[in-house]
């Protein structure tokens, strides 16, 4: 089974007991983004740009586990910033887990190799390390030399450890892909557990031209589709069948709703119009039919997992075919 069986168990579940119950939104991913902090200055991220100015908050320990506890979804990935610059990073990594929450954590590697002696392996723990080609063009793209060696370290010993561990990778403009392939069949041989892949989001907040327009990105995940036949992708097929350009999809922007150190961020993971004190008022307050290719001029090129993923969702219900197609995926 590609994903762990209670995962599966526990996500079948969260989604059949919405539709049983008539709720139409429902999220399925909380993003936690306890600091903004980073041990890079990475030229594609938005984020330290966007909050350049609270760059140094912090929620506390027990806001992050009272988001967590407001927002119903099964997963809650862990990210930033760098999280495992938090200094409560372990203390809500437990509390979560005592939750019964599945968590993603996602780091860019650099600390992981130190942190993991303070860690143990868990069935609903995953570990999220962001890999962004071979070496020279990751450590470009990451603007420090030794990131790549410092990373896949840290992902060897997480693996002797125990650790399930996937991997995330951005596609830019100027991604190799067959790079790409060398770079999936690589931590394939190291052991890793999953394979993700995504377009690079073009941030308001970012000048630097690297991210794909909505052509370009179905012309390079076409690739990336061949390669998910023969590597151990995450990502589904009905996405990724969608990134190629043969599958129309709406966004779900609600899907994985975001809490940082300012609230809950709406509209979305990528999108920063306010911050509500509460998920509910979140939920409630959005208006959610503002949002989405063709109704906002800032979502025309985005293609991103965080708001696409959750609709495969609802969609594969609809054809048996993709019911198929999905189960085949999730079994092999």
């Amino acid at each position: 089974m590609r994903f762990p069986w209670r995962l599966n168990y526990d996500l079948t579940k969260y989604i059949v007991s919405n539709k049983i119950n008539k709720v139409e939104k429902y999220p399925l991913v909380l993003m936690l983004e306890p600091t903004h902090l980073c041990n890079l200055a990475c030229s594609g991220c938005g984020r330290i740009r966007e909050y350049a100015d609270t760059i140094q908050a912090m929620m506390s320990l027990e806001e992050c586990l009272k988001s967590v506890d407001e927002c119903p979804a099964p997963i809650v990935t862990i990210t930033g910033g760098e999280p495992f610059l938090y200094p409560h990073v372990f203390e809500l990594i437990d509390g979560v887990l005592k939750r019964g929450k599945h968590i993603q954590f996602c780091t860019n590697g650099l600390l992981l190799e130190n942190s993991l002696d303070r860690m143990r392996p868990h069935p609903n723990f995953t570990l999220n390390v962001h890999m962004d080609g071979m070496e020279e063009t990751h450590d470009r793209i990451l603007e420090r030399k030794g990131t790549f060696k410092i990373a896949i370290e840290g992902i060897k010993k997480a693996k002797r450890l125990g650790f399930r561990v996937c991997t995330n990778t951005t596609i830019f403009k100027n991604s190799d892909m067959v790079e790409m392939e060398m770079l999936f069949s690589y931590l394939t041989e190291l052991g890793v557990d999953g394979l993700l892949a995504a377009p690079g989001f073009d941030y308001e907040d970012v000048g630097e031209d690297l991210f794909l327009q909505r052509r370009e990105i179905e012309k390079k995940f076409a690739q990336v589709y061949e390669m998910s036949k023969r590597f151990r992708f995450w990502s589904t097929p009905m996405y990724l069948r969608f990134l190629k350009g043969e599958k129309q999809l709406q966004c779900t922007p609600w899907g994985n709703p975001t809490r940082n150190t300012q609230g809950w961020k709406a509209p979305c993971y990528l999108i920063t119009d306010t911050h509500y004190p509460t998920f509910s008022e979140m939920m409630a307050k959005t208006d959610w039919n503002r949002y989405g290719v063709g109704k906002d001029e800032r979502c025309s090129q985005c293609m991103m997992h965080c708001g696409f993923e959750p609709t495969v969702v609802g969609e594969i219900a609809k054809s048996w075919k993709d019911v198929w197609e999905m189960a085949i995926w999730n079994l092999t």
